[in-house]
C-alpha cells in the first residue's frame, strides 16, 4: 500500500523524524490558505509547490516548483494542479495531479539519500545511505555501487547506535549535523518497524546551511499483510492513484498486478504464475497481468478473476494455467464457464489443467460448448496462446 508524500511526512513526524513545515491542498480552493499558513509558520515568503502523485521523478516532470512570494505560489499551484504529470514511473500516459503540498523553502547545503527496505537475501531490514541524494538509487547502484552504505538490522538487538554513527560519518556529516543525523536515522528506523513498512525512502535527505537534517521528500509503502494491525492506515489510501483492476481484485482477495502486455494470465500459485509469465515471454508474447487465484479459490473468485482479465481492452488472448493440488481443476473449470457466459468471450482462450479432478475439469469445459483450446502442458499452452493472440 502506497501513500502520498504529505501523508508519509505526517506519520514520520509523530516518531520524531524531522520534516519541513507544510500543508496539503486537496483542491484549488485550499491553496491560498495553505500558502498563508506555511509563510506565517516559517516567517518566509518562499514556499515550494509540490504535486502529490504515487510516482517519483516529479521534479523532472515539472511537478515541483519553488515560489518566491504569495502571488508566485498561487500561479505555480494553478499550473501544477490538474496537469497530467509524466515521469519515468508513471509511463507515457502520466497521472493527473489532484493534490498539492505547499511546503517551506529550505536553505539546502547538501542532498543525501536514506532508505530502509527488507533485504530478502539476508532476511533483515537494511538501512541504505548514500551521498548521491536526489538521484535514483538504482542508477547509483549500477554506476557507483561504492557510494551506497549499508547496515543490516539484527531483529534480536535492533538498530544499534554504532550503526547510526557509521552511516552518519560515512555520509560525511560533521558538527551539529552528526547529532541530527543520528537522531534522524534512529527515529526513521523506529517508524519503519512500528508502522510495518515495506519501504521508507528519503530522497533527498538534506542538510541545511544551519546544520539541520531533515526529510525533503518521503516515500512510504506499507506491507499489505500487516494492514490489519493498522486499520487507521486504510484512511490514507487514495483510490484515484490505484489501478481499478487491482482494487477490484483486492475485494476478492486475489493477488493481481496489471502489466503492459496482451496475454491475460490466470494461474494458481505465485511461483507457477511467475513461471507462466516467463514462458509466455519465451515464446514471444507479453503477459498482461500477474494473477494468482490462490490454492483455495472458490468458483466465485475464479469468475471474478476472469472478469477482471477480460475488462482489460489490451488483452488479445487468455491463458489459464492450473496445477490442482489444494485447488481443484473442476472448480477452475466451473468458474471459467460461469464467467464466459456472463461476460462473453471475444478473444482466444487456452486452458491447461493438471492435478486434482483434472478429468472432471476437462469434461466441464468440453461439455460447456465454449471455444476453448486445450493444452497438453505449460509449454504447449504458452505456444498456443501466443500464436492465437497474434
Amino acid at each position: 500500500m502506497k501513500i502520498h508524500e504529505y501523508q508519509g511526512k505526517e506519520l514520520l513526524k509523530r516518531y520524531g523524524v524531522a520534516v519541513p513545515k507544510g500543508r496539503p491542498a486537496l483542491s484549488l480552493g485550499e491553496v491560498d490558505e495553505a500558502i498563508r499558513w506555511v509563510q506565517k509558520e516559517t516567517g518566509s515568503e518562499v514556499v515550494v509547490v509540490k504535486a502529490q502523485i504515487h510516482a517519483g521523478g516529479r521534479g523532472k516532470g515539472g511537478g515541483v516548483k519553488v515560489a518566491k512570494d504569495f502571488a508566485d505560489a498561487q500561479a505555480k499551484a494553478r499550473a501544477i494542479y490538474g496537469m497530467q504529470l509524466v515521469t519515468h514511473q508513471t509511463g507515457p500516459e502520466g497521472k493527473q495531479v489532484k493534490r498539492l503540498l505547499i511546503e517551506q523553502g529550505v536553505d539546502i547545503d547538501r542532498e543525501l539519500y536514506v532508505g530502509l527496505v527488507l533485504d530478502r537475501i539476508s532476511g533483515r531490514v537494511t538501512v541504505m545511505a548514500s551521498t548521491e541524494g536526489g538521484m535514483e538509487i538504482e542508477e547509483v547502484a549500477a554506476k557507483r555501487p561504492e557510494k551506497i552504505l549499508k547496515q543490516q538490522i539484527d531483529p534480536a538487538v535492533g538498530f544499534r547506535p554504532w550503526q547510526a554513527r557509521e552511516l552518519v560519518y560515512g555520509l560525511g556529516l560533521r558538527g551539529d549535523a552528526v547529532k541530527g543525523g543520528i537522531s534522524f536515522l534512529t527515529s526513521l528506523v523506529q517508524a519503519f518497524h512500528a508502522l510495518d513498512c515495506s519501504l521508507a525512502e528519503i530522497n533527498p535527505l538534506v542538510v541545511t546551511k544551519q546544520g539541520a537534517v531533515m526529510a525533503l521528500d518521503a516515500k512510504i509503502n506499507f506491507d499489505d499483510n500487516a494492514i490489519y494491525r493498522h486499520p487507521e492506515l486504510n484512511e490514507l489510501r487514495d483510490l484515484d492513484e490505484e489501478d481499478a483492476s487491482e482494487i477490484e481484485a483486492k475485494k476478492f482477495d486475489l493477488s493481481f498486478i496489471h502489466l503492459d502486455g496482451t496475454i491475460g494470465c490466470m494461474v494458481n500459485g505465485a511461483g507457477l504464475a511467475m513461471a507462466t509469465m516467463d514462458i509466455i515471454k519465451h515464446y514471444g508474447g507479453q503477459p498482461a497481468n500477474f494473477l494468482d487465484v490462490g490454492g483455495g479459490a472458490t468458483a466465485e473468485k475464479v469468475t471474478a478473476a476472469f472478469k477482471i482479465i477480460t475488462h482489460d481492452p489490451r488483452v488479445r488472448g487468455i491463458f489459464v494455467n492450473i496445477f490442482g493440488g489444494i485447488m481443484k481443476c473442476d472448480t477452475i473449470a466451473e468458474g471459467v464457464v460461469t464467467a464466459v457466459k456472463e461476460v462473453g468471450l471475444k478473444v482466444p482462450l487456452v486452458v491447461r489443467l493438471e492435478g486434482t479432478n483434472v478429468e472432471l475439469g476437462r469434461r466441464i469445459l468440453k461439455d460447456s460448448g465454449l471455444n476453448v483450446l486445450a493444452a497438453a502442458d505449460m509449454a504447449d499452452g504458452a505456444k498456443k496462446i501466443v500464436e492465437a493472440a497474434q
